[in-house]
């Protein structure tokens, strides 16, 4: 667990006039950007105003998020990396299937958009990854990107194959969130979603004006972890929902992520915590 870092003494601002946080005495972090100029002596934060919400993170600390500035980024929770039919032994992840299933439905009603951001490459890109990148996903008895997995789950990591739909409900969920336009399909090619010059993903979150980040999915240590510090290095506001996160690594791959998701890059809280 991250140090406990002390409350402020008084209201304090940190950032730019562009892009700021509001910390106030009580433990109340107002990332809304809402409030410009924070008066000294004027320590209660305001009321909520409507599209605001407050989420208890760790750290003793809440944070206070916009709806519409806000989206869930779920990342690679497909067939790829969970489903049983390709050997996969992920019993962490597949424990995310169940607070995502919750979580989605009511990140809905709070008008925070639901980003399922996952591996889907094209024929081009296949040209394009980098060497480190292919050899390590291809594995003993597996070809790399591109070949043809058994089972019938299509091409590796190829766009709309088999093996690159969301697991189990998770697909079906998508669909009915993509039917209502609450919910975005997003590509990537690399671990992290914001790789590159004008990433599908970074686009989106701009023209979207979206500036909280709430992080999901699997490996909490690679994929998510690498999306998760690119939004940070961008100044988004980064939360890690740590019972939505999993991964393969040893012990202290995903407890280290949580540790500096508090420590450095921005908070950690439960899917709980945001319903």
């Amino acid at each position: 667990m991250a140090k406990l870092r002390p409350l402020v003494s008084s209201v304090t601002k940190f950032g730019n006039d562009a892009s700021f946080w509001v910390e106030y005495p009580s433990g109340l972090i107002d990332l809304t950007r809402t409030l410009s100029a924070p008066i000294a002596g004027h320590d209660t934060p305001p009321d909520l105003l409507p599209g605001q919400l407050d989420v208890a993170v760790d750290g003793e600390r809440t944070i206070r998020i916009e709806g519409k500035s806000s989206a869930i980024v779920i990342i690679d929770m497909q067939n790829f990396f969970l489903h049983p039919g390709l050997g996969r032994d992920h019993p962490t992840g597949l424990k995310c299937v169940e607070p995502l299933m919750k979580l989605v439905p009511a990140a809905r009603k709070k008008n925070i958009k639901v980003l399922w951001v996952n591996w889907g490459l094209t024929d081009h890109e296949l040209q394009t990854i980098p060497p480190s990148l292919v050899r390590g996903f291809t594995k003993a008895g597996r070809g790399g990107f591109g070949s043809e997995l058994p089972g019938g789950f299509g091409r590796l990591l190829m766009r709309d194959a088999l093996n690159s739909d969301l697991y189990g409900p998770l697909q079906e969920e998508y669909l009915k969130g993509k039917d209502l336009g609450t919910d975005f399909w997003i590509h990537k090619n690399r671990m992290s979603g914001l790789w590159g010059y004008q990433s599908a993903l970074d686009l989106f979150l701009a023209e979207n004006g979206i500036t909280t980040l709430f992080f999901a999915g699997v490996n909490t240590d690679q994929c998510v972890l690498g999306t998760l510090v690119d939004s940070y290095y961008r100044g988004y506001d980064c939360v890690l929902l740590k019972d939505a996160t999993a991964t393969t690594s040893p012990e202290g791959g995903y407890e280290n992520v949580v540790y500096n998701a508090t420590a450095g890059y921005g908070f950690a809280t439960t899917t709980a915590k945001l319903l």
